[in-house]
């Protein structure tokens, strides 16, 4: 089956690259690690054909490829191609908790928004929506996890979820996480209940109100944003 072949697209990806465009990527990410200065369109074009191409023939080969890109990081670009190929549609077999043991070393490593956060809404998400029984428990060890990235997983795992949205496993991550004085857990907290606000919001109204002590006027404002 055809994987990615690493050299090449590194080759691609140092061409395309812009050096002016990728020290002020670097700086407004706060990243140790360098980019090669592509823009969010012009990579997805770039690798649209080379994930055409990607067919890995079952779950082994998937994750070595994934870790294979995420542990050989030259450049931060090779993290967002990782995480093409963790979302890959040929990777939908493999979406289920044991993933999980995966994206915790991709949250854990990564630890900045960027790489985090997609992975919390839409790999770690999925997983929670397709197996919610085998997964809650996991992430309700995440959301008390000593790990701030792991916390703030928990807490934005259901921002797609919408209607589906476990309530319980909402309260108890922004619960456990309600006093944590990083700014990372209070704006993911307020994050979590203003979307949720887009499906319920005399829920998301009543829990911030029951909760007035302890949610930070941060985690309060983006919370309430489009209910005042």
């Amino acid at each position: 089956m055809p994987g990615l072949d690493l050299t090449a697209l590194r080759r691609e990806l140092a061409a395309a690259g812009d050096p002016e465009k990728a020290r002020a990527q670097q700086r407004y990410m706060k990243s140790e690690l360098p980019y090669f200065g592509i823009a969010a369109p012009q990579l997805k074009a770039l690798l649209r054909p080379h994930l055409a191409l990607y067919s890995p023939g079952d779950r082994g080969e998937w994750e070595a490829d994934v870790r294979r890109l995420w542990d050989g990081v030259t450049h931060r670009e090779e993290w967002y191609v990782a995480l093409a190929l963790a979302r890959h549609r040929a990777a939908r077999p493999w979406q289920d908790p044991v993933a999980l043991d995966l994206y915790r070393h991709l949250i854990v490593t990564g630890a900045w928004w960027d790489v985090v956060d997609e992975i919390a809404s839409h790999l770690v998400g999925g997983v929670l929506a397709g197996h919610r029984a085998a997964t809650t428990p996991v992430l309700r060890g995440w959301a008390t996890d000593v790990d701030l990235w792991l916390r703030r997983t928990a807490v934005l795992s259901q921002l797609r979820h919408k209607g589906e949205t476990d309530l319980d496993l909402l309260t108890y991550a922004v619960d456990h996480n309600a006093a944590d004085r990083s700014f990372w857990l209070r704006k993911a907290i307020g994050w979590a209940l203003r979307e949720h606000a887009r499906t319920d919001p005399d829920w998301v109204r009543a829990f911030v109100a029951e909760r007035a002590e302890t949610l930070s006027p941060l985690t309060q404002r983006e919370a309430l944003r489009h209910l005042l």
